[in-house]
């Protein structure tokens, strides 16, 4: 049965009420009175004939029912404000808010070193960055785009490669190698202090899965049990520099500590490469001005990374201990869907 287009309006300022659970912030927001917002909702309810809030002079909280309309209601409208704004914006100079999600270690090393030039470039545009380890629907949490590896991304999603192919590096320091000794095969990481990495999200460890180099590729998956555990790369990395142990990262977040010296990789033969990260939006049709230039933009950034990446001179080798080689170099594609970092 169609809906009453009289019930659009209460359906709407009722969205805008629960959002800020506040008749005040919904009113100033909206540019109406507070008991223009009161009559509407009272009228809607009425007209369902149920209460969509609770709510006394000092605190408000949804119904059971109004949480369920709440869930229904917020996608589609953030999704017929999108389609109003791109309107006005696909055409235009790049401007307005784009609401961004991301992993913390895609912000880390693709959006915070360069946010500042983008924004300098952009001057109308906004970015709210939100951090999310997990899997993320970015249509139903109102969001213009997201950065996700290519290994996770919905098939349905428009996605571009921001990065080049990417590694997994296990890494340790000199000094670590120099006492320890360096691992020539996955079955020699059992006898190291492999520090491990808690996916926030799920609370699962992130295991590291080794291929064998010869044409059986053989998939040897190894959980590191060492002396301590992170769910954040940056404080198990400085732990690496340490001498602590061994830890295993993305390569581009350790390219400068390989570069300098104070890193060294190990267990290349054993290793894949996989999908680097990529921007994704819901749709390539009508896409706003602001969201082309951000594309734009990390495609350029892209284009530098792979510049980057092409060999260099080897950097300064750490003398093994007697009966070991120093192996440089490890990929991998992932075994199964994680939630990023």
């Amino acid at each position: 049965m169609p809906i009453d287009p009289s019930l659009v309006f209460s359906l709407t300022w009722f969205a805008h009420i629960a959002r800020h659970r506040s008749f005040t912030k919904a009113a100033t927001e909206m540019g109406v009175t507070r008991a223009a917002l009161s009559q509407h909702l009272k009228g809607l309810e009425q007209r369902l004939d149920m209460r969509l809030l609770n709510r006394t002079t000092r605190d408000m909280s949804l119904t059971e029912e109004g949480q369920r309309l709440l869930d229904v209601l917020q996608p589609a409208l953030t999704a017929v404000e999108r389609a109003v704004s791109e309107l006005g914006e696909a055409h235009g100079e790049p401007s307005g808010l784009i609401r961004m999600n991301s992993s913390r270690i895609a912000a880390r090393l693709l959006i915070e070193p360069h946010m500042g030039e983008f924004l300098a470039r952009y001057p109308d545009v906004r970015l709210e960055l939100i951090m999310d380890d997990g899997f993320s629907n970015i249509v139903a949490d109102g969001m213009d785009a997201g950065i996700r590896l290519g290994e996770s991304l919905n098939e349905h999603m428009v996605a571009v490669p921001i990065t080049p192919p990417l590694e997994m590096a296990i890494v340790g320091s000199p000094a670590y190698f120099e006492r320890y000794g360096v691992p020539e095969t996955p079955a020699d990481v059992t006898k190291h202090n492999c520090l491990a990495y808690r996916f926030t999200s799920s609370g699962t460890i992130d295991c590291w899965s080794f291929s064998s180099p010869d044409a059986e590729g053989r998939t040897v998956v190894f959980e590191p049990q060492g002396s301590a555990v992170f769910n954040d790369d940056e404080s198990m990395l400085r732990a690496a520099l340490q001498g602590v142990g061994l830890v295993q990262h993305i390569d581009l977040c350790v390219r400068q500590h390989l570069a300098d010296g104070t890193l060294m990789r190990v267990l290349a033969p054993w290793c894949h490469p996989f999908p680097g990260f990529y921007l994704y939006v819901p749709s390539r049709a009508q896409m706003p001005a602001k969201i082309r230039a951000l594309m734009d933009f990390l495609i350029e950034k892209r284009e530098q990374l792979v510049l980057a990446s092409r060999p260099r001179s080897s950097p300064s080798k750490v003398r093994p201990r007697e009966g070991h080689n120093m192996v440089r170099g490890l990929t991998r594609r992932r075994g199964s869907k994680q939630p990023d970092r």
